[in-house]
């Protein structure tokens, strides 16, 4: 089995909880802001908290239909998240898991929203660097588009 190991580090001029408040709204807010890759995300069971099962639907723009996830940790008060894809054609048929891990550091002058993406795969193939570079483009792409819906919603956010 190997793993790869993706970072993602984007500065942010607002604070680590209006962030981590804007990111636990993921499901609502990239479908609106991202439709072209998050068509809708809905869930299946649960309530949000640890355990709770969810399923994307992808859009057009990427090369993938649906895909089940499950929270695996959720710490607000430390603006840590984390979940997994453990089902779905994001998978590709090479990686049991992806994991995530969201941590929204507070600093001088607003704060750092790190994910922390390992793709574990089931044996030696493993997604090509041009993928990853992909994902880490979409990942902050997305934080990005995330992080301007809060911005012009600030009675929400």
């Amino acid at each position: 089995m190997s793993i790869i190991t993706l970072e993602v580090e984007v500065p942010s001029q607002f604070s680590a909880e209006r962030v981590f408040k804007a990111f636990s709204d993921f499901d609502i807010i990239a479908p609106k802001v991202n439709p072209q890759v998050f068509k809708s995300i809905e869930t299946v069971e649960g309530n949000g908290d640890v355990g709770t099962i969810k399923i994307f639907n992808f859009g057009d723009g990427v090369p993938f239909k649906s895909a089940k996830y499950k929270v695996d940790t959720l710490d607000a008060s430390n603006h840590n998240y984390s979940y997994s894809f453990i089902e779905g054609d994001n998978l590709m048929g090479i990686m049991d898991t992806i994991n995530y891990h969201v941590k929204v550091v507070p600093c001088d002058g607003g704060c750092v929203f790190k994910q922390t993406v390992t793709y574990n795969c089931k044996g030696d193939e493993k997604p090509s660097e041009e993928f990853i570079k992909k994902e880490k483009e979409l990942y902050e792409n997305t934080y990005k588009a995330i992080e301007s819906y809060a911005a012009a919603h600030p009675e929400t956010y």
